[in-house]
């Protein structure tokens, strides 16, 4: 269990870095970014073993990657470019 907290921590750490090195324009700042990987990866990974119990490391590791992403993707901003609009017929 000590294992996969520590093996959720890192992948989400490896995450967060890799999501504000990628899209620093769409991300707040790193020091916002970083915490919030490494939580939704030990979210993740807490929800899944909760769920699946002992003995499944890897679908664990997977859960946590899952929460990580998907807390990293709440953190994303819309970029600056606006769609173009379409003519409105009256």
């Amino acid at each position: 269990m000590l294992l996969e907290a520590f093996g959720s921590a890192l992948l989400g750490l490896a995450l967060a870095w890799a999501a504000s090195n990628r899209l620093p324009h769409r991300l707040p700042s790193r020091t916002l970014v970083l915490p919030t990987g490494i939580t939704g990866a030990l979210f993740g990974a807490f929800v899944t073993h909760t769920s699946l119990g002992s003995g499944h490391e890897l679908a664990t590791l997977c859960g946590s990657i899952v929460m990580a992403v998907a807390l990293l993707s709440l953190l994303l901003r819309p970029t600056r470019r606006r769609a173009r609009h379409l003519p409105t017929s009256a």
